[in-house]
């Protein structure tokens, strides 16, 4: 630890993100990537931003719109919005962080400090936002089933964030159940944020209740339903006083947070809904076909609603079957925490790897007997 930190870089935990090997000798169901290739439209897109109008690139020269006018455009048809609702940031890494630094106090500034309320199981990158922007916060802990009870955050708080599908359980709140926490919310004057990260993969949004609920905010990513995590788009889709505020934040922070080629390519995928409708669609297919198969190898599986499979092996911890996975080339996630230490995260890739994942946890069982 230096000397010359400060005190805001003293107090961090960073986000410890999933293992990414620079080879391919993975099968890689770690990081909750759509296996399938982008739509055709994205290369078309991109390639077209490279080349320029005479070939040469002219256009990297640039900065890019700092407004992603024509992103926002597409956005805003794609979900029946107006571009005024939408903000565009670099992934929903970076617009969850502007959420945070934006609509929830530091300690200190609005005595009595109440806390943030998230779940104590869920995304790991809530409380590292919390600490980097000084938020008191409290883990609200899940359900014996892993399940979010809404009914723990009606108190008085400083606003409530959560995934929906949850992360990494992959459980499910019913919209209307998340419509009246919003309300209440409301009453109390603070925001509501749900990250959807993973709703194309089940579940229902709640952004066509937007105009409805000036206090709800919605974060929703490319990364996965649209199979461009290399390109780092997500979208925060709310009320335009709440958007106003994620600008303020991203314009005293760095106006051109997207790259030219990401606003092309991303709004190139908001319109082929067809081509990410086919792919996702055999995810889900998927899904469902490894967590019956993994119920019969005698696994514990969580049901999920979203691009992944929460699921606890027999007879052996997490870390363990972890590691023999590793072994075996195949990458999952391990969580090292109470209560999921002996659950694994398996991120769904094609069928084909998943046979081989599924072959890999056979033998593993196997061995244990």
């Amino acid at each position: 630890m230096s000397g010359y930190w400060n005190a805001r870089v003293k107090r961090l935990d960073p986000y410890i993100p999933g293992e990414q090997p620079r080879n391919g000798s993975f099968i890689k169901l770690n990081t909750n990537e759509n296996p399938y290739p982008p739509s055709p439209l994205v290369r078309e897109a991109v390639r077209k931003v490279l080349e320029g109008e005479n070939g040469a690139g002219e256009e990297l020269r640039l900065y890019s719109d700092p407004a992603c006018t024509d992103l926002r455009n597409a956005a805003a048809a794609y979900f029946g919005l107006k571009p005024e609702q939408i903000f565009a940031g670099n992934g929903s890494d970076e617009t969850l962080a502007f959420a945070f630094a934006a609509f929830f106090e530091s300690a200190g500034e609005t005595p009595p400090d109440l806390p943030v309320l998230f779940p104590d199981i869920s995304y790991s990158f809530y409380p590292v936002y919390a600490r980097l922007w000084n938020v008191p916060f409290t883990g609200v802990p899940l359900t014996a089933d892993f399940s979010i009870n809404p009914d723990d955050y009606r108190r008085p708080s400083a606003g409530v964030i959560f995934p929906n599908p949850n992360a990494p359980t992959g459980r499910l709140l019913d919209s209307a159940v998340i419509l009246s926490l919003a309300s209440y919310l409301e009453a109390q004057g603070k925001v509501l944020i749900v990250d959807e990260a993973y709703i194309a993969f089940g579940g229902e949004s709640v952004v066509p209740a937007l105009d409805a609920h000036p206090n709800l905010l919605v974060i929703q990513t490319l990364s996965k339903s649209a199979s461009l995590a290399g390109l780092r788009v997500g979208f925060a889709l709310g009320h335009s006083d709440l958007i106003e505020g994620l600008c303020r934040i991203r314009d005293s922070f760095n106006s051109y947070t997207l790259d030219r080629l990401a606003q092309a390519g991303a709004a190139a995928a908001l319109n082929d809904a067809a081509y990410y409708a086919g792919i996702n669609g055999r995810i889900k297919i998927t899904r469902e076909r490894v967590s019956a198969a993994l119920e019969e190898l005698g696994f514990t599986v969580i049901p999920s609603y979203a691009n992944f499979i929460f699921a606890r092996p027999p007879r052996i911890s997490g870390s363990m079957f972890f590691s023999r996975l590793r072994e075996r080339g195949i990458l999952v996630r391990h969580f090292n925490r109470e209560r999921i230490a002996d659950y694994l995260r398996i991120s769904i890739g094609t069928d084909e790897e998943m046979d081989v994942f599924l072959e890999a946890c056979g033998q593993i069982v196997a061995d244990k007997k």
